[in-house]
């Protein structure tokens, strides 16, 4: 069987259930379900393993998305989750590593199947400023003087997304706690105040789709019982 191209419409189906907020059901992370978005009626979904299994040598899941912060240790390989490049393919990474067992398949696993582009369709220059020219022609050169820089306090702003480390707020919050959440800061995360909020959340998701990911010979990271 092909399995990197029957898992396609998986991957179309976690972007949709994750742009959807999941429903954030109870925050044990346990649940039952007799879903027929793909749950099994009476299956209990532990989505522990998940939260704690290792992305890199020293992180796990939960120490990668408490607090939503995208760190970068210059002492170490670059690249994401340390840090980012424009290539990164972050979201099919973070997708990969909260639903599937990382021990089985790769954080590139969703990153490889065909939804996704083969490359930029301008090529990136080496040097800065790195992305490629817009398309549609050569915008004019105006000079490179007379730039006014706002000094403002940076209470003067209002936040209109939180976006710190790509895809939680997305897959890993819900619709109704969407705005509260960004409207916290990163601080806040570091209390554990939405640790359940995730944990429930991704519970939702993996018990809607442990059995598409058991069709697909995907071995999830969650404890189906």
């Amino acid at each position: 069987m092909n399995t990197l191209g029957k898992t396609a419409p998986l991957a179309a189906a976690l972007l949709a259930l994750a742009a959807c907020g999941g429903g954030g059901g109870s925050d044990s992370g346990s649940t039952s379900t007799s879903s027929s978005s793909g749950g099994q009626t009476g299956s209990s979904v532990d989505v522990t393993p998940c939260l704690t299994q290792q992305v890199t040598s020293t992180r796990t899941v939960t120490n990668l998305v408490v607090p939503d912060v995208l760190q970068l240790n210059l002492a170490a390989a670059q690249g994401f989750p340390n840090g980012r490049r424009l290539n990164d393919p972050v979201v099919d990474v973070i997708l990969a590593a909260v639903f599937l067992d990382l021990k089985v398949h790769g954080a590139d696993t969703f990153a490889k199947i065909p939804l996704n582009p083969s490359g930029p369709d301008v090529p990136q220059p080496a040097g800065f400023p790195y992305l490629a020219p817009a398309q549609g022609g050569t915008p004019a050169v105006t000079g490179g003087s007379g730039f006014v820089f706002r000094t403002d306090a940076p209470s003067a702003y209002t936040r209109v997304d939180r976006m710190g480390f790509p895809a939680v707020a997305t897959a890993l919050v819900s619709s109704a706690n969407k705005t509260p959440f960004n409207d916290d800061t990163p601080a806040i995360d570091a209390t554990g105040k939405w640790a359940p909020e995730f944990k429930a959340t991704l519970t939702t998701l993996a018990t809607a789709l442990a059995d598409d990911l058991r069709g697909l010979n995907l071995t999830g990271c969650a404890k189906v019982s």
